[in-house]
């Protein structure tokens, strides 16, 4: 019995893979965030000189979910597409570029690494694109919502490139951890 899914079964197969995938890339990125000490809360951070670009600290908690939501949707749909053409080449791009972007706050934030964060950002700036197109090919509604994702994506490198030309110490920088004194 070879039948189509109705329309029905497709948007409840979507919606199952949805309920799945959004909750786990904004826990994963939340996580990758938190255990790297990414924000304005990081002493070493704080000590380091901004680009006059460098938008409030608050900022950064609002879009990174809205962009993790919205690219995770985009999977989801791609994930629903069973039996399409290209859908493989376009998870594995998707699933590549995703475990970078959760890299690179522990390797900025926690390793102070910041040039190598920046070829970092660059390669997952590259593999969103990839990842952009391949999800093209699956189902344009996907790739439009990878749009503001690589738009943030260049943003941050440029932030990134910057913070690191202003502060070429910035991987050697030290900064004391905040004691108590009790007395």
């Amino acid at each position: 019995m070879n039948q189509l899914a109705s329309a029905s079964q497709l948007r409840m197969s979507l919606l199952r893979w949805s309920l799945f995938i959004v909750p786990l890339v904004l826990f994963l990125g939340l996580f990758s965030g938190t255990i790297s000490g990414s924000g304005e809360d990081n002493a070493w951070f704080a000590e380091l000189i901004k680009p006059a670009a460098q938008p409030p600290g608050w900022l950064f908690g609002v879009i990174w979910p809205i962009l993790y939501l919205m690219i995770a949707f985009a999977f989801a749909m791609i994930l629903n597409a069973r039996g399409a053409k290209g859908r493989g080449p376009a998870i594995a791009l998707f699933v590549l570029q995703l475990l970078l972007n959760f890299a690179w706050s522990p390797l900025f934030f926690g390793q102070h690494q910041v040039t190598s964060a920046f070829y970092l950002i660059v390669i997952i700036l590259i593999l969103a694109v990839a990842t952009t197109f391949a999800f093209g090919r699956v189902r344009k509604a996907s790739a439009w919502l990878m749009v503001p994702y690589l738009a943030w994506l260049c943003f941050a490198a440029i932030l990134n490139f910057q913070i690191d030309r202003l502060n070429p110490d910035a991987e050697s920088l030290y900064v004391p951890a905040a004691s108590a004194q009790i007395g």
